[in-house]
């Protein structure tokens, strides 16, 4: 995300200075909830819709409007399209194993989607694939350390997170 705000400094400085602002807000969001979301996750194997819905909404907002003042309406059609291929790429996950993948995963997916397709389809492709081998480490640490069994359940939300972050910043 930093180099795309970058970018855009360089066009009409008011409105990209607009735009910088709220990608920058819609980053600090994302930071703020992937916090709570971890914490809340973690203890209850839940991802609340009173955070996912709301946080869908203001990224959708934030980014969508970034991108329009930054004159690049082609990256709010990629962000919805991202929202869309990652929530039903995890809908699918959801309806194949059901114990294994909850619909706040699948919820959270589609917020994901917003931030990654902001930058672009192989955002998507890294952060999903950043979290499945996040969340397999943690897994194998927690067998290997007797603290789980192959029947235990993993908040898999914190590595989608986890994942996502990881491309944002990385990925490209």
């Amino acid at each position: 995300m930093p180099q795309q705000i970058l970018l855009w400094f360089a066009a009409d400085p008011a409105l990209a200075t607009l735009a910088g602002i709220l990608a920058a807000l819609a980053l600090a969001l994302y930071l703020f909830n992937a916090v709570r979301l971890t914490i809340i996750d973690f203890k209850s194997h839940l991802l609340p819709n009173r955070i996912l819905g709301p946080w869908f909404i203001a990224a959708l907002v934030l980014l969508g409007a970034a991108a329009l003042l930054a004159g690049e309406p082609m990256v709010l059609l990629r962000m919805v399209l991202g929202a869309v291929i990652l929530f039903a790429g995890y809908l699918v996950l959801h309806l194949i194993a059901p114990a294994g993948m909850g619909l706040g995963d699948v919820k959270l997916a589609a917020v994901l989607g917003l931030y990654l397709g902001f930058l672009s389809y192989t955002h998507l492709l890294w952060a999903t694939a950043f979290a499945f081998i996040i969340g397999a480490l943690w897994s194998v640490v927690l067998l290997l350390a007797r603290k789980a069994t192959m029947r235990s359940s993993v908040a898999f939300g914190p590595f989608m997170l986890a994942g996502a972050a990881l491309a944002l910043v990385v990925a490209g």
